[in-house]
């Protein structure tokens, strides 16, 4: 079992910077295959980025590439998303997922299996 609690949400206004962080308790973190997806108000969920249990290969939906950086710190069991240049349609509900199997890169929703509560990003223009 694996618990998932996003922070660093916020209003924030167009054009600044934000990082959301995921911290993830439970076992074997560092063995998992860790996502992010967003949802906007009256959108499907959509991926951002994936990250691999190393950290050292990095997937990135094709509108997210350039502003949107994903990491994690393996010793800390979290998982961060640097948004860069934030636009009003960044608006969303932000949320860290974990992808337990060997799919790469995971980019569905349902090839997660465990997911956090969100955290909402507002960007005012």
């Amino acid at each position: 079992q694996v618990q998932l609690v996003e922070s660093g949400g916020g209003l924030v206004q167009a054009g600044d910077s934000l990082r959301l962080s995921c911290a993830a308790s439970g076992r074997a973190f560092n063995s998992y295959v860790m996502g992010w997806f967003r949802q906007a108000p009256g959108k499907e969920r959509e991926f951002v980025a994936a990250i691999r249990w190393t950290g050292d290969f990095t997937h990135y939906a094709d509108s997210m590439k350039g502003r949107f950086t994903i990491s994690r710190d393996n010793a800390k069991n979290t998982l961060n998303l640097q948004i860069d240049s934030l636009k009003p349609e960044d608006t969303a509900v932000y949320y860290c997922a974990v992808h337990r199997w060997y799919k790469w890169p995971p980019v569905l929703e349902y090839d997660y299996d465990y997911w956090g509560q969100g955290t909402q990003v507002t960007v005012s223009s």
